[in-house]
């Protein structure tokens, strides 16, 4: 299990966030539990099966919803 922390481009709405969390949710390996979608950081903090999945597998899933990805970091959880 990783844990992955994304920096986006400032989100503006609050659906926003609610629409970031159904693309990663809707991900294979998303511990559904563990992710917050951050509205005053732009930031989506999310565990992840990395035997499944890649953070840009996540990165993809953000960016096809239309949220610019700024950058990723990635840590044993």
């Amino acid at each position: 299990m990783s844990q992955g922390i994304i920096t986006l481009e400032t989100l503006s709405c609050p659906s926003c966030l609610q629409k970031i969390e159904a693309a990663v949710k809707a991900l294979n390996g998303v511990d559904e539990d563990s992710l917050k979608v951050l509205f005053n950081s732009s930031k989506v903090k999310v565990k992840f099966d990395d035997q499944a999945l890649e953070i840009s597998d996540i990165e993809k899933a953000i960016e096809d919803m239309g949220y610019p990805v700024i950058k990723s970091v990635v840590k044993a959880a």
